[in-house]
């Protein structure tokens, strides 16, 4: 599982992530594809390995996620603190859209509301689950 603490500048974090899912977009890239990264998110249900030790439930936590060209990291807080959960190549990537929208990968999932927020987000998502088609070079009736 790759959960990092990002609260400060953690150099595994930067190495591991270009790693998998490669470098940050550059400039223009982001300029031609409208934005790489999401609105907030509000989150409904973590799972429990994903949880951080000091977890409060209590509290509303918010994340967004960051398109990369090899996958994604979603970013959440927790307290005065921030996670990054890098989710390597595409093909891991599963989500799900019920009553709540849901990203699962390798056995891990975060849930997230659906309120306002998603409802500001569904163009991101569509941008993400197109990157996935392109990246695993799907055709209409395979995705």
């Amino acid at each position: 599982m790759m959960l990092f603490n990002t609260t400060q500048i953690n150099d595994a974090f930067v190495k591991e992530s270009d790693n998998l899912v490669g470098k940050a977009f550059s400039f223009l890239e982001k300029i031609k594809m409208g934005g790489i990264g999401s609105s907030r998110f509000m989150i409904e249900e973590i799972s429990e390995k994903l949880q951080p030790k000091n977890l409060q439930t209590l509290a509303t936590n918010y994340a967004n996620i960051e398109l990369r060209p090899k996958g994604i990291i979603v970013h959440f807080t927790n307290r005065l603190d921030r996670y990054s959960w890098i989710i390597p190549p595409y093909y891991r990537l599963v989500t799900y859209s019920t009553k709540t929208h849901t990203i699962h990968a390798n056995g891990h999932f975060i849930k997230f509301k659906k309120n306002k927020n998603y409802d500001d987000n569904k163009k991101f998502i569509d941008k993400m689950i197109n990157l996935k088609i392109s990246f695993l070079k799907l055709d209409y009736y395979d995705a």
